[in-house]
């Protein structure tokens, strides 16, 4: 799929395209997200990485508007979030996938470029054919396997070619050539000016990324690129420097 970003795709590459701002987030006694602060800048991809459980899902509701911080403000695109308007400009793929099991997978992603004003079948052919379910466009949803849904979301996620792109886990039952394809794609849109916001617990995944957050018990414990976060941690293994960092319980900005 080329990469052709549609007319309001407009980015100041000069301001933040994302910025967290004393996020807080508790559900009862347990603080999901905490106090968290950050400003992220166009055209780079962002690893938020951590164990299952440290917030990452609940930073990513926060920033898209979809979840209500108990504390902070976040923007996206210079824009307080929620924002009916802004959220027209950013794709997010879930955690779960949040595909219609009784559409066809074209009429998936069909409703959802309609949704967000692409409702030409060009997008969504170019959309399937990115994740490889073109000749699976008049398949039921419901018959698919688990790792084709997956690769149904990610294309809902994408046929609007959003300014802002967030994947909770988008890599989760993908197989391993696939895995490499969907990194590629992700390169040529951050290349092509769109920032992406990466979650995963998986530490090999991590050097894709230009620039990681590592998240633990809702604080970002450390930033950095892999080989910046291994320097300071004093070893060759980012495992390894995440279990350093969170050892130290630090909190780098």
């Amino acid at each position: 799929m080329s990469v052709t970003l549609p007319a309001n795709h407009v980015v100041d590459v000069a301001a933040p395209t994302i910025r967290a701002i004393g996020l807080r987030k508790a559900f009862g006694p347990i603080v999901a997200v905490d106090d968290v602060s950050f400003e992220l800048g166009a055209g780079r991809i962002y690893g938020l990485l951590g164990p299952n459980g440290s917030g990452k899902t609940t930073l990513i509701r926060l920033l898209t508007g979809l979840g209500h911080a108990d504390a902070g403000t976040a923007e996206v695109l210079g824009i307080q979030m929620p924002s009916r308007v802004t959220l027209g400009r950013i794709g997010y793929m879930t955690q779960s996938d949040g595909v219609y099991p009784a559409l066809t997978v074209a009429e998936n992603v069909r409703f959802f470029g309609t949704v967000y004003g692409r409702s030409e079948a060009a997008a969504s052919l170019a959309a399937l054919e990115v994740v490889a379910l073109a000749d699976r466009a008049d398949t039921v949803t419901a018959n698919l396997s688990g790792g084709q849904r997956r690769r149904l979301s990610l294309a809902c996620a994408l046929v609007h070619e959003p300014a802002v792109l967030f994947l909770d886990e988008p890599t989760v039952g993908v197989d391993p050539l696939l895995r490499v394809e969907f990194w590629a794609h992700f390169r040529r849109l951050a290349d092509a000016g769109t920032t992406i916001v990466v979650s995963s617990h998986v530490m090999d995944e991590a050097d894709r990324c230009d620039d990681l957050l590592f998240v633990r018990a809702g604080r970002v414990i450390a930033r950095g690129s892999g080989a910046d976060l291994r320097a300071r941690a004093g070893t060759t293994d980012l495992e390894a420097a995440f279990l350093r960092f969170a050892g130290d319980g630090t909190e780098q900005r």
